[in-house]
């Protein structure tokens, strides 16, 4: 089998995934609602920002710091939300698993914290 069809399948097969049918479900949930979608995307893009901040060796700015905070504090406060963001971070987690059986296979060190 060619490397590129074993890929199709195995997106074929992640498709159909109980984690990643859920996530989905729980995503249109929780953004059916306009100031959910919206906070959602305001925290992606400051968590992004903050990220890149920390990984330029430079403090975190704390205007967005707190910003930050409290948007998330809002979502955590919407069950909705809430059970979206966490079977994100297990789907986050499952891809993680993935990717360390791909890149252990070829023999690569990624240097993924935590292993």
């Amino acid at each position: 089998m060619n490397i590129y069809d074993s890929a199709n399948a195995l997106a074929d097969e992640l498709r159909q995934c109980e984690e990643v049918r859920e996530y989905a479900r729980l995503k249109e949930i929780a953004e059916a609602d306009e100031t959910n979608r919206r906070l959602i995307e305001e925290s992606r893009k400051l968590q992004v920002k903050l990220q890149l901040q920390a990984a330029g060796g430079g403090q975190p700015d704390p205007d967005d710091m707190q910003r930050f905070q409290q948007i998330m504090s809002l979502l955590y406060m919407n069950n909705d939300v809430q059970a979206y963001m966490l079977a994100e971070v297990r789907l986050q987690k499952m891809m993680a698993d993935l990717f360390k059986i791909i890149t252990d296979a070829c023999g690569m060190d990624m240097g993924i914290p935590g292993e």
